[in-house]
C-alpha cells in the first residue's frame, strides 16, 4: 500500500514520461482495475474503511478505530490468520490513529515521515528553502529535524519499510495462513527524493525547490513554473517507490510466490498538482485525480486473469471482504463492501466491461459524492455556514489532540444505528474549514469527459443523481444532519 499514488502518474494508465517499469511488471502478474475508487478521504478515514468495509465520511472526520468498529484485520487475527503490518505512516502513532496497529497480530513502525514528532527540533536552523509554493511551520521544522538522521538512501523510512517487508517474506514465504501489509507513506508529500532519482527528470538544482506544496486554490499563473518542477519532484519519488516495488516483485518471482499468494497493490487517495486550479486535497471538490485510484490484484486461484484489465467498479470498502473471502473466514459484521474476488469470478469472461454500481465517496463536512459507472455527482453543502455538521463517535480525538471543551459540552448520547452496530453513540457538533457551498454542486459525464473539464448543467439529470445519492445515504443510515447540510430529503 502506497500513500498519495496518483493513477495519472503511472505508465499503466497511460503516462508517457514517468519511469515506472516495475509497475509495468506488476501489471503482467495482476488484474488492473480501471474503475477503482476511494471512499472516505484522506489518509486515516481511508484506513478506517480498509478495516471496517464501511463508509466513514458521512459519520466521522479523521479519527481512530472505535469500540463498535468490526476490523476485518482483527477478525483474521482472531480466526488464526497471522496479520502483520510494516509501516512508516506516522499518523498511526498520533491521537487520531492510535487504535489501528493493535488490531494486527504484530506491527513494525519506522519514524520520520512528513512532520512526525520524532527527533527533537530544538535548535534546528531556519528552513533554507524559500519557495513561495511550499508549506511553512512546525511540520517543516520537524521534517528538517527528522532528516538529520538520513545519511544514505537506506535511512529513508519508506525504504526501511519495504526492506522490512522483504525480511518478513524471507522469514515466512514457506509458511501458511498469514497476511502482511507493507505500507509506504511515500509518495506522499513532502517529495523528498535522493538525487539519483531527481536526475532522471532533470529536476532543478536549487535550494528553493518546490517539494512540499501548500494546499490552495490557484488564482493566477505565478506558480506555473514551480508546478512543472513540483511534478518532476513527485515523479522522482514515484520512481523511487517503483524501484522498491521491484525488489518485492523480484522476491515473489524467485520464490514462485505467485502460485499461492494473494497480492494487492493499492493507495488511499491521489493528489492535485494544478489540475482544476487546485493543489493538494481535502479543501477542493473531490475531483477524479483524488479519488479514481490505481489498483492491482493477483488471485492465485485465477491466474488466467493476470495481465487483464477490469472495468468493474470497486472501492476501498471492498478490501476487507476480499481478505475474509480469500482466507475463508466468515463473520457477521455489517459491511458496505463486497469481495473483489467475487467481482473477478463473476466477471471472468467480460473483464473489460463496466457494470453499473452506485458507490459513494467524499470528505467529512465537505462534498458527498456518487459515481454510478457513468456520471460523477458531487453534492456541496446547501448552507454557507456548512451546518448542521456532527460526528458520531465514542472516541474524542482529532488528528492531533482532542475535541474542544465547547464541542464536548454540546455532545449528546443518541441511539445506535447500523454504522455503530446498534451501540449508543455520542453526537458531537463540529466545525471545519471546508467551504463546498461556495464552490457549488458538480456533475460530470465520466465517459465523455474523463478529465472533468466540462461540468454538466442538466436539472433533470442532476435530480436523478440526487435521488441515487439519497438512496445510498439512507441505506447506510447516514445522520439526519448530513441530509440537512446537503439540502436533500431525509
Amino acid at each position: 500500500m502506497f500513500d498519495t499514488l496518483s493513477k495519472r502518474f503511472l505508465s499503466n494508465y497511460g503516462n508517457q514520461w514517468i519511469k515506472t517499469p516495475n509497475f509495468q511488471r506488476l501489471q503482467k502478474r495482476c488484474v488492473t482495475f480501471d474503475n477503482y475508487y476511494g471512499g472516505s478521504l484522506p489518509c486515516i478515514p481511508a484506513r478506517r474503511e480498509l478495516h471496517t468495509g464501511m463508509y466513514n465520511f458521512p459519520f466521522r472526520s479523521w479519527g481512530p478505530l472505535e469500540v463498535f468498529d468490526q476490523s476485518a484485520i482483527e477478525t483474521l487475527k482472531n480466526q488464526g490468520v497471522y496479520s502483520h503490518i510494516i509501516t512508516d505512516h506516522s499518523h498511526y502513532w498520533e491521537d487520531g490513529g492510535a487504535t489501528y496497529l493493535p488490531r494486527y497480530s504484530s506491527w513494525q513502525g519506522f519514524r520520520g515521515q512528513e512532520g512526525d514528532r520524532w527527533q527533537p527540533r530544538l535548535g534546528v536552523p531556519a528552513n533554507p528553502n524559500h519557495n513561495a509554493l511550499n508549506k511553512q511551520g512546525i511540520s517543516v521544522t520537524q521534517h528538517l529535524a527528522n532528516n538529520s538522521t538520513i545519511h544514505d538512501e537506506k535511512d529513508i523510512s519508506s525504504v526501511k519499510t519495504i526492506n522490512a517487508g522483504l525480511d518478513f517474506l524471507k522469514q515466512n514465504q514457506d509458511k501458511e495462513n498469514w497476511f502482511v501489509q507493507i505500507e509506504s507513506f511515500d509518495p506522499h508529500e513532502p517529495f523528498y527524493v535522493p538525487e539519483k532519482y531527481r536526475r532522471l527528470y532533470d529536476c532543478i538544482k536549487s535550494a528553493d525547490i518546490p517539494y512540499w506544496p501548500t494546499y490552495q486554490k490557484l488564482v493566477d499563473d505565478r506558480f506555473k513554473d514551480d508546478l512543472a518542477d513540483l511534478k518532476k519532484e513527485y515523479a522522482a519519488l514515484i520512481t523511487m517507490c517503483d524501484t522498491y516495488l521491484g525488489k518485492l516483485l523480484d522476491f515473489m518471482d524467485a520464490h514462485h510466490m505467485w502460485d499461492d499468494t494473494l497480492v494487492i497493490v493499492n493507495t488511499d487517495h491521489g493528489f492535485l498538482l494544478g489540475e482544476h486550479d487546485w493543489i493538494g486535497k481535502n479543501i477542493s471538490p473531490v475531483y477524479d485525480e483524488l479519488v479514481h485510484l490505481p489498483f492491482f490484484i493477483h488471485d492465485p486461484n485465477q491466474p488466467e486473469l493476470d495481465g487483464k484489465v477490469c472495468g468493474r467498479v470497486a472501492q476501498t470498502i471492498d478490501i476487507p471482504e476480499t481478505l475474509l473471502d480469500y482466507f475463508g473466514v466468515k463473520d457477521t459484521a455489517i459491511r458496505d463492501g463486497q469481495s473483489i474476488l467475487g467481482i473477478l469470478r463473476s466477471a471472468a469472461q467480460t473483464l473489460p466491461n463496466v457494470t453499473e454500481r452506485d458507490v459513494l465517496f467524499g470528505v467529512n463536512g465537505s462534498y458527498a459524492c456518487l459515481y454510478d459507472g457513468h456520471y460523477v455527482y458531487m453534492r456541496a453543502s446547501a448552507h454557507p455556514d456548512n451546518e448542521p455538521l456532527v460526528n458520531y463517535t465514542l472516541a474524542f480525538t482529532k488528528m492531533r489532540g482532542f475535541y474542544s471543551n465547547e464541542q464536548m459540552r454540546q455532545m449528546e448520547l443518541v441511539k445506535g444505528n447500523r454504522f455503530t452496530h446498534g451501540m449508543p453513540v455520542v453526537k458531537v457538533p463540529i466545525k471545519n474549514q471546508m467551504d463546498s457551498f461556495a464552490l457549488g454542486n458538480k456533475l460530470f459525464d465520466m465517459q465523455q469527459d474523463p478529465k472533468q473539464e466540462r461540468p454538466i448543467h442538466d436539472p433533470k439529470l442532476e435530480q436523478r443523481m440526487v435521488d441515487k445519492l439519497t438512496r445510498l445515504l439512507k441505506k447506510i443510515e447516514a445522520p439526519t444532519e448530513e441530509f440537512e447540510r446537503l439540502g436533500i430529503p431525509a
